[in-house]
């Protein structure tokens, strides 16, 4: 039935259509159904989109017209209603899909009235109308609108589009009812509590969405309503909830009042807004408890590679104590300055030349020349340079780490070729070496569990492993130093006087600035920070790590 409509009642009908309601085009519709020559389809035309008026159909010829479609709609006559419409041929199939999908079993429409002209079609009048469609476990309703065109000869339609099925239906998209599809409610990324949203702490908001595009949700019930879904079924958005499902979770490691902490400790009023990234991980598990991060560069604190100053110098001491056999009374003459492979090298500001000095001494003042002297003589080898490189991947478990869940991190690097003064500079955290907070936190774990621990934030995520676990004896040895680092050495103006804490500060040039670090440990947890442009490790991360030591 390729038929428009053509209007053909003029005066008091045409008024009574357009103020009497649905029940008055009833009336009119059994007024004229046995006139055929004043019936509401013209057999000889039909409406043709190209010679489309410019001018828009009155209220009442484009009420009349949506009714007509309306009709034919609700009464199941699809290919009628199909044939209202300026494009037959799309929406004959497109309702069926829409009955189909919404397993539709009836089909009213009220509150049918004109809004005018159309802002959204040109020359088109827009009809509003109520919908209510009993779908698959329950009813449904909602508003909706049609276009009606007019042509150059006096021909109505329908305009064809898919918000005519429901407003704001895309392209490929169709409409569902019954049991919710995969996709429609996403699942809800928590804390290790189970309950605390992650997406409701700043620094975690790109890692819940990528927890919940990729990690496995948990513990999940679907309901029942009306989605929209696309074109493979995936659900794109939940329209009406007949059943309440359960939310499925995706649990992680994550302390949610520790990470409330150090979302607050990277915006510590002594960093003056510097960007700053900080991680803490519990070291018995090597759990991730707390990211937080500030800056426009992304998330520093899992993926801000950087020189790690003499934070690294943790990892050359234990290369010292594992590959040369020394011990924290052994010699590391501390001289203010030093040359390596025709590069020169001093000391931070404040550090006093003490020719007699041990590693464990220089270790407490963080003396650079110490370490390049020791570092140089002992670990480098007719060139080869790889030492520091294999204590950090052999005992540290440096490596390309999997934290789960599809979040990416950035990797660790010491280089296994270093040339030049890059050779001496690795000691000391220069030259190309680099890392995140997220690894120097993992230096700390490691000393105080006495074992490495690859961080994860998924329970069960699988962890790699060190090749070699660290000796108690090194263990031992680097936990005194880094204890006598916090009470009285360069982190003791943040850490003195807490309780079984260990530490290390770094203060690492970059350009024309340097930046501050500090990695540390108590009873509970290990914790790393990085402070971009910090003066020193101690008066910008120190601050991020006190934090988070003092509330674990």
């Amino acid at each position: 039935m390729n038929k428009a409509v053509k209007i053909g009642i003029a005066g008091a009908c045409t008024a009574l259509l357009v103020t009497g309601g649905i029940g008055a085009y009833n009336v009119v519709h059994g007024m004229t159904s046995g006139d055929t020559s004043s019936d509401w389809t013209d057999a000889e035309h039909t409406f043709d989109p190209a010679a489309t008026s410019t001018v828009p159909p009155t209220s009442a010829k484009a009420v009349t017209m949506a009714r007509t479609f309306l009709d034919n709609w609700s009464g199941h006559h699809l290919d009628d209603a199909a044939h209202n419409t300026d494009a037959p041929g799309t929406a004959s199939q497109a309702l069926q899909k829409y009955a189909d999908g919404l397993h539709l079993k009836k089909l009213t429409f009220a509150q049918v009235a004109s809004a005018g002209r159309s802002t959204a079609t040109p020359g088109a009048t827009r009809i509003t109308f109520k919908v209510s469609a009993d779908v698959a476990g329950g009813t449904w309703t909602y508003p909706s609108a049609v276009a009606v065109l007019q042509s150059t000869d006096g021909q109505l339609a329908v305009h064809w589009d898919r918000s005519v099925l429901h407003p704001g239906l895309g392209e490929g998209q169709s409409l569902t009812a019954g049991t919710l599809p995969a996709g429609a409610d996403d699942a809800k990324v928590v804390a290790s509590d189970g309950k605390t949203d992650l997406s409701t702490f700043a620094s975690l908001r790109d890692i819940a969405a990528t927890l919940r595009k990729h990690a496995k949700p948990t513990g999940g019930s679907t309901g029942t309503g009306v989605a929209v879904v696309d074109a493979d079924g995936s659900g794109v958005k939940t329209l009406r909830v007949f059943s309440q499902g359960k939310t499925p979770v995706i649990k992680t490691t994550i302390d949610a009042r520790l990470q409330a902490v150090a979302e607050d400790a990277v915006k510590d009023d002594h960093l003056g807004q510097k960007a700053a990234g900080t991680v803490a991980l519990d070291w018995r598990t090597g759990h991730i408890l707390a990211i937080a991060h500030t800056g426009s560069d992304g998330d520093i604190a899992i993926r801000g590679i950087k020189s790690p100053g003499s934070t690294m110098k943790i990892i050359t001491s234990a290369a010292l104590f594992d590959q040369a056999g020394l011990t924290p009374s052994s010699p590391a003459p501390c001289t203010d300055s030093i040359v390596a492979n025709s590069q020169s090298f001093h000391n931070d500001s404040g550090v006093r030349a003490d020719p007699g000095s041990t590693i464990a001494q220089a270790f407490t003042v963080s003396c650079n020349t110490s370490f390049i002297k020791d570092g140089f003589h002992y670990l480098v080898h007719g060139g080869d340079a790889s030492a520091l490189h294999d204590e950090a991947v052999n005992v540290f478990g440096m490596g390309s780490w999997s934290i789960g869940g599809g979040v990416a991190t950035t990797d660790p690097s010491i280089p296994t070729d270093a040339q030049g003064g890059d050779q001496a500079a690795q000691f000391i955290g220069q030259g190309k070496v680099t890392a995140t907070p997220l690894f120097m936190a993992s230096v700390a774990a490691t000393v105080r569990g006495a074992g490495f621990k690859q961080p994860i934030i998924l329970p069960g995520q699988h962890q790699d492993t060190a090749p070699r676990p660290i000796t108690a004896r090194t263990a031992g040895y680097l936990q005194s130093m880094m204890r006598t680092v916090a009470t009285s050495g360069t982190a003791a103006p943040r850490l003195g006087g807490l309780a079984g804490v260990g530490g290390k500060t770094g203060t690492a040039e970059e350009g024309d600035h340097t930046n501050g670090w500090l990695t540390a440990y108590n009873s509970h947890i290990a914790v790393a920070a990085l402070v971009e442009g910090g003066s020193t490790g101690v008066d910008s991360a120190g601050y991020v790590v006190r934090q988070l030591l003092t509330h674990s």
